[in-house]
């Protein structure tokens, strides 16, 4: 089985003597007759080996749980991943491998042209998704520490060390990062905290508290709302586009955001969103042709930030 699963493809049949040989160097001494019940015997157990007349002629494994593109998409999200460490990249893309011959993981190896990506640096993370996970489906309260980085690059403990206590309800992707939503008892509020910066995951032994905040909590309206998770007052925005942001609007906010044509070239869209810096420099990012309408308390807070911002680059306050 070892064999077929790890040697053989549609371009690499072995043949009987070939076959004969590989398990004479695993000690395996086989006779014509017994190789070919052999053969039948993984053959029941569901293993589609095919017998190919034409060079080049042998046995070889022709279907596979996973198809070699669907080991591309896997190899190449493990990869790009930014919350998953180099180094757990590269356990993980060896393992994908070995769901193929070592003949097509030459191609996947040649799927990896993102390496020198930022990675995340806290190597726990991928077990904390895990235990997280264990909470949840356990429904039971969590401890964990959470920091912060300095300007030197250090870790820096919030609360003073003193440990977070959380009922965790879901994880959601986001930005590109892994977050954990939950009921936190002493802030009595839904919070989201970044999973890598979690430390010291411990079950608490107790049953999850916030049920009911979290019934009426839509994590898909929330993550669309929240630019890069950061928080905010939750308004309702009108904002005016040229049409050729429609997409970009459809990506952000989905296939039901309110689209209303304003002219022949623009267009207005009503959006939830946590009114936050980060809400105002995606508004920033898309340049001029594009314009906060209503309420006026965002048009003034977007107005006070550019100004703040105008002077923050004026000549004068730059030395030169």
């Amino acid at each position: 089985m070892e064999i077929f699963l790890e040697e053989t493809d549609e371009e690499h049949p072995v043949s009987r003597k070939g076959l004969e040989e590989r398990l004479e160097e695993h000690g395996i001494h086989v006779e014509r007759k017994t190789l070919y019940n052999d053969i039948e015997t993984l053959k029941n157990f569901g293993m589609d080996i095919i017998y190919r007349k034409e060079q080049p002629e042998g046995y070889y494994l022709a279907h596979r749980d996973f198809e070699l593109a669907e080991l591309k998409l896997l190899v190449d999200a493990v990869q790009s991943s930014r919350f998953i460490t180099q180094k757990k990249s590269g356990a993980l893309i060896r393992k994908i491998e070995k769901l193929t011959s070592r003949y097509e993981a030459r191609k996947l190896q040649r799927q990896v042209v993102v390496a020198d990506r930022i990675k995340a640096m806290n190597e726990s993370i991928y077990y904390n998704v895990d235990k997280l996970h264990t909470a949840i489906a356990l429904n039971q309260q969590i401890t964990f520490r959470y920091f912060e980085w300095t300007v030197s690059k250090e870790i820096r403990m919030k609360k003073d060390g003193q440990s977070y206590h959380v009922s965790p309800w879901a994880l959601t992707w986001d930005n590109e990062n892994y977050y954990l939503i939950g009921y936190d008892m002493e802030a009595e509020l839904i919070k989201h905290f970044r999973v890598d910066k979690m430390l010291d995951i411990a079950l608490a032994g107790q049953e999850r508290a916030g049920r009911d905040e979290f019934s009426k909590f839509d994590l898909a309206r929330y993550t669309k709302r929240t630019f890069g998770m950061f928080g905010g007052s939750e308004e309702t925005v009108r904002i005016r586009f040229h049409n050729r942001f429609v997409g970009v609007v459809i990506d952000r906010f989905g296939k039901d955001v309110p689209l209303h044509p304003d002219g022949g070239e623009h267009f207005i869209a009503r959006v939830e969103v946590a009114v936050s810096e980060q809400f105002f420099g995606w508004i920033t990012g898309l340049g001029r042709d594009v314009q906060i309408i209503s309420p006026q308390s965002v048009v003034e807070k977007y107005r006070s930030l550019l100004a703040d911002l105008g002077k923050l680059y004026e000549e004068n306050n730059l030395g030169v």
